[in-house]
C-alpha cells in the first residue's frame, strides 16, 4: 500500500485510536476496583472526621466500625428502610429525586460512650457542588464536629471551607434557637461575634470573598438536616 496515500492514513489514524482507546479502557477496568476501595476508605475517613476521630485513608477502614455503631436510611417520613444500604446510598444521586421517594443515610457513632448522629450533606457552591458531613451531639442540636470538600471552589476564597480554622469555628454551634426550633447554621458577613465565641447565636463568620459559597454551605445543612427532623422528633417522644 502507498504509505503517501490518504487510505493509509484514515488506517494508520483508525489502529491507533483503537489501540489507545482499548489500552485506556483496560487500565480503567483494572483499576476500577482500587479506585472503588479508595472511595470507600475516604468515606468513612471523613464520617470519622466529623466527630472527632482524624486518621488516614488507610487507617479508615479499619477503625470505622470501632466508632460507627448503626447505619440507618430514613424515608422521609422519618420511619426506617431496611432493604436499603445506607452506606451505599449515593448522595449525588439521590437529592435528585423527589423528598418522598429519597433515602437519607444516618451513621450513628459512640465515642467515648458519647453518642453523635452524623449526617450527610449535599450542595452547590459558586462554580460546583460541595459536600460534607455534619455531627450532632445526643441532644440533636449541639454540632459535634464537620467536614467538608468541594469540586472547584476558588482557591484561597471558596476552598477554604475545607480548611481546619473553618471546620473547628463549627464545633458547639447549636442549630436550634431559644426557643429549640430548627434554625440551622448561617455564614454571615454581619456576624458581631468573629471569633465565634457565642454559641448560641447560630451564626459563623462568612469566608471574606466567598459569599455564594459560605451561602451554599448554610444551605445545604439546612436542607439536609430539615429531612432527619422527623426521625429525631420521634427519638424525643420515645
Amino acid at each position: 500500500m502507498n504509505r503517501e496515500s490518504n487510505i493509509h492514513t484514515y488506517i494508520f489514524a483508525v489502529i491507533m485510536v483503537v489501540s489507545v482507546a482499548s489500552v485506556l479502557s483496560f487500565t480503567s477496568e483494572s483499576l476500577k476496583d482500587l479506585q472503588n476501595s479508595n472511595i470507600k476508605k475516604e468515606k468513612m475517613q471523613n464520617i470519622l472526621s466529623s466527630v472527632g476521630i482524624n486518621v488516614s485513608r488507610d487507617e479508615s477502614e479499619s477503625l470505622y466500625g470501632d466508632y460507627i455503631r448503626e447505619e440507618l436510611s430514613l424515608k422521609s417520613d422519618g420511619s426506617v428502610d431496611d432493604q436499603v444500604n445506607a452506606f451505599n446510598i449515593n448522595l449525588a444521586l439521590e437529592v435528585k429525586k423527589d423528598k418522598d421517594i429519597q433515602r437519607f443515610p444516618l451513621y450513628i457513632a459512640n465515642v467515648e460512650n458519647q453518642k453523635f448522629y452524623v449526617i450527610p450533606l449535599r450542595g452547590a457552591g459558586l462554580w460546583a457542588e460541595i459536600w460534607g458531613y455534619i455531627a450532632l451531639k445526643e441532644d440533636i442540636n449541639t454540632i459535634k464536629g464537620v467536614s467538608f470538600d468541594h469540586k472547584s471552589e476558588t482557591a484561597g476564597l471558596g476552598a477554604e471551607i475545607t480548611e481546619d480554622w473553618f471546620i473547628d469555628s463549627f464545633n458547639d454551634e447549636k442549630i436550634k434557637d431559644s426557643d429549640g426550633n430548627f434554625v440551622g447554621v448561617y455564614l454571615t458577613k454581619t456576624n458581631n461575634d468573629p471569633g465565634n465565641y457565642d454559641k448560641m447565636d447560630n451564626e459563623i463568620d462568612a469566608i471574606s470573598g466567598a459569599t455564594i459559597t459560605g451561602d451554599g454551605v448554610s444551605d445545604m445543612i439546612i436542607e439536609r438536616i430539615e429531612n432527619y427532623l422527623p426521625y429525631f422528633n420521634s427519638l424525643n417522644n420515645e
